[in-house]
């Protein structure tokens, strides 16, 4: 590419006859990953090629233009159609581990089941008796066709159809899960398998085009930046700054994790925490308005800031099941509870049909239970609805921050926020039990049903840096308190609770002359701590085990890089270790790279993880939430709806995991080039 040419071509956007400044760069990310925890070797997981083009312009009466467009392609779903295209998944078994049983002679199964053929359905209830004797037929929806309708005895019902293909079961690429509960989720991309595909927030109902190339989309997300800047002097000599248009807003000091950025969403799709916060901010279209004050008797600068993201709410993107990055498993577990409530389908070990009172030959599992494969019928659990915020004044995000330098570089600010979560938050429904024929509500129960929202949050903060110059070493603190963030408690009958959250980090970077690396240059050694206290954390013990808040209520990440400079910084071999304490989940990053020429670098790298024990990460499943009592009691559980504690790595294992731990078993290595033209 001719970049002079292309500059020429460029309108004048103005009278201003500056020449634009324009960059232009290639990079080619390949990424191979090994055995799963299936013992599958999983292969290519990356081919991503991306160009962007960075372009500058003086404009006229003082303004500037920025612009960054960029394009990406991911030849991956092409190249590996099993892992993560078209031929994705395939027909599964879940497991019913209490089906050699003894004395209910038609629920005899084995212990393994086929996605759609569970013994314990509809009409299996309906002869013990049960709340759901207005569906008195066996549920299965991997044969297509229709019902007649119960309540009339006339015309038919069609049945939605999930044929047991496509498939994979939750979690199985990283966790097992004996005798828990087991979902199946479908995994190819939405053009080719529309399952449980809905638009969580700018990702979840992506085409196969649009995973291959997610920055052209009705966002117009190609459009990495494109904002005009000023620069207004007063007559005290104060300034005021302005910037406007699309672009990422940088309040934080850190690395990995975030405690005040948090004005831009992410992509965690693209490479999960482990790329350039930079080239995973999700840019929307903000105005900055700056007021530099200038120095003072105590202060070297001052400056106050607002920040207006008036554009429409979007949360992080947490990547749709069937792509390689899918932080903490969350996309898949969403694709799977609205592909149960759209269609129905076969939820593994759930039922326990130890009815009170006990009943002889139930001697499985806990409790002298009998966890059985379950089919359910649509709109009876699962994702129901998703509130993604329309644009209006108060879905729009507000900030304001003050900067101060003291006399002796002291640098610190105070920040505050008020936005929408990035996060969701799902909200127990509590309607019961819809009968599909008649739209009658049958009973109100804990079952597992939500409507998946994101709600309003409001944050309070600050952060500082600064040098100790006897010990060569810089200073990072950020801290942030928050109001209104919602988290998942099984002790709750809507099945969330809303808490403020204190988090907080210090960082230390120390530039250190090791003789073995480098008698010359200096090698960088910066280590973070990440803290985050849940107020008023509920948890409980249950007749089986805890219940409540699956998050930690404390909970400490640490993160350690190095990195050399050799061969007059053109070779730089460096090192990430990060580990997550409360969930005993470690990883660690090496990588080298290397500086041809100004215009091209090439680095290769690996991305291990390492845990301890899984059953950390197992939590309350609301198998024992009692839905239907009497028929759904535990032996010594009240008669009264509420969860008596069993556990399992589905569904909400993943939080306990973290990104960290839920991306055991995704080891990489990694050849990256980049070319400047």
């Amino acid at each position: 590419m001719a970049v002079p040419a292309l500059a020429q071509d460029l309108p004048a956007m103005g009278e201003s006859t500056s020449p634009w400044k324009v960059d232009v760069f290639y990079e080619n990310d390949t990424r191979f990953r090994g055995k799963d925890n299936t013992g599958n070797r999983v292969g290519l997981s990356k081919f991503r090629n991306t160009l962007q083009v960075e372009a500058d312009k003086n404009l006229s009466d003082g303004w500037a233009f920025h612009g960054i467009l960029r394009g990406t392609y991911d030849g991956v779903y092409q190249l590996n159609q099993d892992e993560y295209g078209k031929s994705a998944g395939g027909a599964v078994n879940l497991e019913n581990s209490g089906g050699q049983m003894v004395g209910i002679p038609f629920l005899r199964s084995p212990t393994s089941v086929p996605y759609g053929q569970a013994p314990v359905n509809n009409a299996s209830i309906k002869l013990l008796g049960g709340p759901l004797a207005g569906n008195a037929f066996g549920f299965n929806s991997t044969v297509p066709g229709t019902v007649a309708n119960p309540s009339t005895g006339q015309g038919a019902v069609p049945l939605p159809y999930s044929p047991n293909q496509g498939l994979r079961l939750l979690f199985d690429r990283w966790g097992t899960n004996p005798n828990g509960v087991q979902v199946a989720v479908p995994v190819r991309p939405c053009d080719k398998d529309s399952r449980g595909c809905a638009d969580f927030g700018g990702y979840g109902d992506l085409k196969q085009s649009e995973l291959e190339a997610p920055e052209f989309n009705s966002r117009l997300d190609f459009i990495r930046e494109a904002y005009v800047k000023k620069l207004f002097n007063l007559d005290d000599g104060k300034q005021v700054f302005v910037k406007v248009g699309k672009q990422q807003v940088v309040w934080g000091r850190t690395d990995l994790f975030r405690v005040l950025d948090v004005i831009n969403p992410m992509d965690y799709s693209r490479g999960n925490i482990y790329d350039e916060m930079q080239d995973i901010r999700i840019p929307m279209w903000i105005l900055q308005a700056e007021y530099r004050m200038g120095a003072s008797d105590s202060f070297q600068d001052r400056n106050v800031s607002v920040v207006w993201n008036f554009d429409q709410f979007r949360p992080n993107n947490l990547g749709q099941c069937g792509q390689p990055n899918v932080i903490i498993d969350a996309g898949c577990t969403f694709r799977a509870f609205k592909t149960l409530w759209d269609y129905g389908g076969t939820v593994g070990n759930f039922a326990n049909l130890a009815l009170p009172p006990p009943t002889p030959g139930l001697t499985s599992g806990a409790g002298n239970g009998a966890f059985l494969a379950t089919d359910f019928g649509p709109h009876q659990i699962g994702i129901r609805n998703v509130d993604l915020p329309d644009w209006k004044f108060n879905n729009t995000q507000l900030g304001l921050k003050w900067e101060g330098v003291t006399a002796n570089g002291f640098s610190f600010s105070v920040n505050g926020l008020t936005y929408r979560s990035q996060m969701p938050s799902l909200h127990m429904i509590n309607t019961g039990v819809t009968n599909m024929f008649t739209g009658a509500i049958q009973n109100t129960t804990d079952l597992i049903a939500f409507d998946l929202v994101y709600p309003r949050v409001n944050l309070l903060g600050g952060s500082a840096d600064f040098q100790i110059p006897d010990a060569n070493l810089a200073v990072r603190l950020e801290a942030a308190y928050t109001s209104g963030e919602e988290f998942t408690n099984t002790a709750r009958r809507d099945g969330y609770s809303r808490n403020h959250v204190f988090r907080s980090v210090i960082g230390l970077d120390r530039p250190t002359i090791i003789p073995w690396i480098n008698e010359a240059e200096a090698t960088l050694i910066s280590g973070q701590l990440f803290y985050q206290h849940i107020f008023d954390h509920e948890e409980y013990a249950g007749a089986y085990g805890q219940y409540g808040m699956v998050d930690w209520k404390d909970n400490v990440t640490g993160t350690l890089l190095m990195r050399a400079s050799l061969m007059n910084a053109r070779l730089n071999p460096q090192v990430i270790f990060a580990r997550d304490f409360k969930s005993h989940a470690f990883a660690m990053a090496p990588s080298v790279s290397y500086r041809y020429s100004d215009n091209l670098q090439f680095s290769i790298g690996a991305n291990y993880k390492f845990r301890s024990s899984q059953e950390r990460w197992h939590y309350d499943d609301q198998r024992a939430a009692n839905p239907f009592a009497p028929f759904t009691q535990y032996p010594g559980q009240g008669a009264s709806p509420g969860s008596a504690g069993l556990s399992g790595l589905v569904p909400l294992g993943g939080f306990r995991a973290g990104p960290i731990g839920a991306a055991w078993k995704e080891d990489e290595i990694q050849f990256t080039m980049k070319y400047k033209f």
